[in-house]
């Protein structure tokens, strides 16, 4: 199509908008967005790239359909349709019976100020929404057909694409470049087999290949994602947790990890894909190699500022540090109910551990998942039988050795108040052959009970007769470390990472 023709059909986009009483025009590399009070348009710009080809209209309408199929697996209600842009002795219209001239995606329009991107940078994002949204990414994924091509033959695609991008920007030194495309290359060599074992799995699927904060926002408090990649299905059929690195790296780059290792786990809770987890760290070095290389050619290619010359660096960096090896950890915390150690685990799991953090094991969880049941349904007193916590430890500490034997940090929560299970999580490292580090968390009584009283919620089903039940143990020696309960979560967590990694 010429230049002009699309001109034409983008002046009838900007008149049918303003008609509805006005919008917001965004342009991207790809495409044009008219955005109105209650409807978008997208319009694909009549471009030929290497990855994409909307030369014709007919490839523009065909695209948008495949966009409104694809991106309905996640935003039913904001994908309404397509509509087809036609000539008539009238000038243009949509949908009428003369030629085709150009084909637009019709969305529901969304406040832009609930995108990830912008809640993030405000500091609105909540715990609870990271579990929203790791159950809304794992019920995409389970939705997402499968593709069994070796996954080491994907991973070497991408390796050559940042390799040759790489080569040709004048952002970073040489040296630099060389250094990290060899550290992808040790890396990936000693994980290949891994990726093409996940491949022959069901692991790679078409999924949604752009999974980062701007392509998600809240509707009514729920996660909604969208603008998946549509144009090219090979960009977008890869590795499930090598498209949920892409948000991962996204929220390490903003700062942002004890989101990233929420979000993880979380996942994996709903997925059961921990055996994934010695990839993750690759993945998002990937990730963030392919973020350097597309913002330090928009740099060499007219878009010359400092803060892109600081954001390709950043991404640069990261990059270099998710590869470097971080050697895996076993850590424990216990204490009764009321102690937080629930708290403070899950916090220690973001600072501890290579990529997004540590595996977080909760006894709490794992029973509730053993009966089948959302953590926040209680279980009758029988899920409390001794044989049935057996079961749980049991599980809880053999999943936390194989972790760690595979170089994944793993932290572990329960009340381990008898020596034999604190006994068998510290010689779970030994096996696996990690550091261990077993914290106990100290309380008064009285603290203890006034937090029991005011749980509401979460995965504990413990009650005041429980933790009173609790207190009459005989717990023998504890030769973990000893910490202060009563200080603030946030500082313990902090206080333990320091401690365990020598800082």
């Amino acid at each position: 199509m010429a230049v002009k023709d699309q001109e034409e059909a983008r002046a009838f986009l900007a008149r049918a908008m303003a008609a509805r009483g006005g919008g917001e025009e965004i342009e991207t590399h790809i495409s044009d967005l008219f955005v109105g009070n209650d409807l978008a348009w997208k319009l694909k710009r009549a471009v030929t790239l290497p990855y994409a080809d909307f030369s014709t209209p007919q490839r523009r309408l065909a695209c948008c359909q495949r966009e409104v199929e694809l991106n309905r697996r996640t935003a039913p209600r904001h994908y309404l349709g397509v509509r087809r842009i036609t000539r008539s002795p009238d000038g243009l219209a949509f949908d009428g019976p003369g030629t085709l001239v150009d084909a637009v995606v019709e969305m529901r329009a969304f406040d832009q100020a609930m995108l990830l991107d912008r809640l993030a940078q405000s500091g609105a994002l909540t715990m609870p929404l990271a579990d929203r949204l790791a159950a809304e990414i794992a019920r995409l994924h389970d939705k997402c057909p499968p593709d069994h091509r070796p996954g080491s033959a994907r991973v070497a695609e991408v390796l050559a694409v940042n390799e040759a991008a790489l080569a040709g920007t004048k952002v970073f030194p040489r040296d630099e470049i060389a250094r990290l495309n060899s550290a992808f290359r040790t890396a990936a060599a000693a994980l290949q087999a891994e990726f093409d074992a996940r491949a022959a799995a069901g692991r790679v699927r078409l999924a949604h290949g752009d999974l980062h904060l701007r392509n998600i926002f809240l509707d009514d408090d729920a996660p909604v994602i969208f603008d998946c990649i549509e144009f090219n299905d090979a960009l977008a059929t890869v590795d499930l947790l090598y498209d949920l690195a892409f948000l991962l790296m996204d929220l390490l780059h903003r700062g942002l990890p004890a989101f990233a290792n929420r979000v993880l786990n979380r996942y994996l809770d709903q997925t059961g894909d921990e055996g994934g987890m010695p990839l993750v760290p690759f993945f998002m070095a990937l990730r963030a190699a392919v973020r350097a290389h597309v913002t330090a050619t928009a740099i060499d290619t007219g878009g010359d500022t400092p803060a892109r010359r600081t954001e390709a660096r950043a991404y640069f960096d990261l990059a270099r540090r998710l590869l470097r090896p971080r050697p895996a950890v076993v850590m424990a915390v216990g204490g009764l109910s009321g102690s937080g150690k629930s708290t403070v685990a899950q916090m220690l799991a973001a600072r501890v551990g290579a990529g997004a953090g540590a595996r977080y094991l909760s006894s709490d969880r794992l029973r509730k998942a053993l009966y089948g049941v959302t953590p926040q349904t209680r279980l009758p007193p029988e899920a409390y039988r001794p044989e049935v916590s057996e079961q749980v430890y049991r599980a809880m500490i053999e999943r936390a050795q194989g972790l760690a034997a595979a170089g994944v940090s793993v932290v572990t929560d329960a009340v381990f108040a008898r020596p034999d299970e604190r006994e068998r999580i510290a010689a779970a490292a030994r096996l696996a052959g990690v550091p261990f580090h077993g914290v106990w968390l100290d309380a008064p009584a009285a603290l203890l009970r006034a937090r029991v009283a005011a749980r509401r919620g979460g995965p504990s089903d413990a009650t005041l007769a429980v933790l009173e039940a609790q207190l009459g143990y005989d717990l023998g020696r504890i030769d973990w470390t000893h910490v202060d309960a009563a200080h603030a979560p946030e500082a313990l967590a902090e206080a333990i990472a320091a401690k365990t990694e020598g800082r």
